[in-house]
């Protein structure tokens, strides 16, 4: 992003504290970029999808990118979410072969083995990024998960949603049917899986650019 001219801020969640929840991952949020200033596009990956919402409704935002993300449905958890009918949240791959491999740590954090890690999702990544980014994984939190959204409504903030057509995570039927129902959008699709940010930067970068151009928002936002 940066070598089009886009400059961009970036906060790592606290997502391993077995007590933080959306709430706390928001207010995070909301104190690092204190001093950042300026119209902002957020994207949200994946479970960051949870968070993305509940920003917008405490500091402006001019659009929210979700990316292979989950959405929060307010009212509801994750876990409520999941017992729909209709095209599953999560891939039948993640359902039926990863989901009994999570590792569940004493205090309650979910760990990945790293092998599975890599091919839930880095499956498609050049190699050599492959072991920085699973140097970098932490345990993440269940709260997140098993907590009501603290999300009450909808921000009034215009969206957008990318979905990765190989995701192994969260499964594109359920993005596609769900991106318009709750965001009034129907998604972008990129090719690969779930990390496009390691697979595909570039291609990334483009949509992202693509989005900020379709909102009019090129030469306004970070």
């Amino acid at each position: 992003m940066e070598r089009r001219d886009l400059p961009c801020v970036v906060v790592d969640l606290p997502l391993d504290q077995p007590d933080a929840g959306v709430d706390d991952y928001a207010e995070h949020i909301v104190h690092t970029w204190r001093h950042v200033t300026g119209p902002l596009v957020l994207v949200g990956h994946s479970l960051g999808g949870l968070t993305v919402p509940v920003v917008a409704s405490r500091r402006p935002i001019v659009l929210l990118v979700y990316l292979c993300a989950l959405l929060p449905d307010p009212g509801r958890s994750l876990i409520e979410q999941r017992a729909d009918t209709g095209p599953a949240m999560m891939t039948k791959v993640w359902r039926e072969e990863y989901l009994p491999q999570l590792v569940r740590l004493a205090d309650g954090r979910l760990e990945w083995p790293p092998g599975l890690a890599r091919e839930i999702f880095y499956h498609d990544c050049p190699a050599a990024e492959i072991p920085a980014a699973l140097a970098r994984m932490r345990p993440q939190g269940g709260v997140p998960m098993g907590e009501r959204t603290p999300l009450a409504a909808w921000p009034a903030v215009p969206a957008e949603y990318i979905l990765c057509t190989e995701d192994r995570v969260v499964s594109p039927d359920w993005s596609r049917q769900v991106a318009p129902e709750r965001l009034g959008v129907h998604p972008r699709e990129l090719g690969g899986g779930h990390c496009p940010m390691l697979a595909q930067p570039s291609s990334l970068a483009d949509e992202l650019v693509t989005v900020a151009q379709a909102h009019g928002l090129l030469d306004q936002v970070s």
